[in-house]
């Protein structure tokens, strides 16, 4: 009741997969999700709606940062 709750760390392919911040130019909306190495292909995890939403990705991946792209 007074504790949040805590966010289950979940894991990717690290060597094959790296975190991406995709950010629209026209209409200014971020998905956060990870984009393969070798193919481009692009997986969407979660929408970023603000600060909350983004810290919330990086703790759920444990990430230090993450790249844009437009």
């Amino acid at each position: 009741m007074f504790f949040k709750k805590k966010t289950p760390q979940k894991e990717y392919d690290k060597e094959n997969k790296r975190p991406i911040l995709r950010c629209s130019i026209c209409t200014g909306e971020q998905v956060a999700g990870f984009k393969d190495i070798h193919t481009g292909r692009f997986e969407e995890v979660m929408l970023i709606r603000g600060e909350q939403d983004l810290d919330e990705f990086m703790r759920m991946y444990d990430l230090s940062e993450v790249t844009k792209e437009y």
